[in-house]
C-alpha cells in the first residue's frame, strides 16, 4: 500500500492514481495526512477491504511530506561505516549521534529550495521510516510491527551552522526551510522483498554523488527502533532519519557544496525519488 499527502489530504495511490481517503471512507478518516497514524490499524484493514473508487491523475509537485507534522523526528548519524569514516569519525559501537529537524524542515518530494548565505549546503539521501503503533521497550524481532511505512528523505545540511562552535549544532544546521524533503509517498514494509535491503542514489545535476544500500546500515531500522524505544516512546506519526551512505560533499577533495540552479535527486528502490532545485 502506497499513501500520500496530495496537496495537504491524505490519499491512497492505486496504480499511479490518486483516492482521496476522506471522500472515500465516507468521513471515517481524517483528510489530514497527519492523522491517519493514529488510527494506523483500523486505516490498514479498512483500505485492505474498501471498494475503492477510481483514482485521479496528479501532478508530483502537488504532493507534499506523508508525514507533515510529527511529534518527533529522529535522525541518525554515522549509521554507515564509510560515511563515517570519510567523515573523519571511527564507526560507532553504540547507538549513533541522535539529533533532531525541526518540523518547519519538513516538505514535499518536488521542491524549491533556498540556500542559506553560508555557503556550505550538502547533500545526504536517506531512508527514512514512519512509526504506525506506539513502541516502547520494542524488541528488535518485532519491531517492523510498528512501522507504517518506508519514505525516501534528504537530510540537508549546512555544514557551517552544523559544525560551529564550541559544540555542534546538527539539529540547526538541518533544520532551514526545506531541508527534510520526504516522499513521494509512504510505502508499507509488505511491499517490498526484503525492506532491509533496499538501494539508495543521490544525483546533482545528473552526476552520482552517492549510491548505496541500507543491508549496510550499522543500526538497521528494526535495531534502531529497538534501540530508540529502549530511550523514549516513538509515537504514531514520528519519523526517524536512518543516516546515509558515503559520498557527501563534505567528505570530498576538494569539497563540494550545492549551489543556486543546482538540482539534488535522491532516490529509493521501491519508493521513489525526491526533486530539489535550489535558487539563491
Amino acid at each position: 500500500m502506497r499513501i500520500a499527502n496530495l496537496s495537504g489530504r491524505l490519499a491512497l495511490i492505486v496504480d499511479g492514481r490518486a483516492v482521496d481517503v476522506a471522500k472515500a471512507s465516507d468521513g471515517r478518516f481524517s483528510a489530514d495526512p497527519q492523522a491517519v497514524y493514529e488510527h494506523w490499524d483500523e486505516f490498514r484493514s479498512w483500505a485492505a477491504a474498501a471498494d475503492l473508487p477510481a483514482g485521479a491523475s496528479f501532478d508530483p509537485a502537488e504532493l507534499g511530506s506523508p508525514a507533515p507534522g510529527p511529534r518527533q523526528t529522529l535522525a541518525i548519524g554515522l549509521n554507515y561505516r564509510d560515511h563515517a569514516s570519510e567523515s573523519g569519525f571511527a564507526a560507532p559501537e553504540g547507538l549513533p549521534p541522535v539529533f533532531t529537524k525541526f518540523v518547519t524542515s519538513i516538505s514535499g518530494p518536488v521542491t524549491q529550495v533556498k540556500l542559506p548565505a553560508d555557503g556550505s549546503t550538502d547533500w545526504e539521501v536517506e531512508l527514512v521510516a514512519v512509526i504506525g503503533r506506539r513502541a516502547e521497550g520494542v524488541a528488535e524481532a518485532d519491531a517492523w510491527e510498528h512501522v507504517a511505512g518506508l519514505a525516501a528523505g534528504q537530510d540537508i545540511s549546512e555544514r557551517v551552522a552544523q559544525l560551529a562552535g564550541p559544540a555542534p549544532q546538527f539539529s540547526i544546521g538541518k533544520s532551514y526551510p526545506g531541508f527534510a524533503p520526504i516522499g513521494p509517498w509512504l510505502v508499507t514494509p509488505d511491499e517490498f522483498d526484503d525492506p532491509d535491503d533496499l538501494e539508495l542514489r543521490c544525483a546533482v545535476n545528473g552526476e552520482e554523488v552517492q549510491k548505496g544500500r541500507t543491508r549496510d546500515l550499522i543500526f538497521s531500522v528494526p535495531a534502531l527502533i529497538a534501540a530508540l524505544s529502549a530511550v523514549l516512546p516513538l509515537l504514531p506519526g514520528d519519523v526517524i532519519f536512518t543516516g546515509t551512505p558515503a559520498g557527501v560533499g563534505l567528505g570530498r577533495n576538494p569539497q563540494r557544496f550545492l549551489a543556486a540552479g543546482d538540482e539534488l535527486v535522491s532516490t529509493v528502490e521501491g519508493i521513489g525519488e525526491l526533486r530539489q532545485t535550489f535558487i539563491a
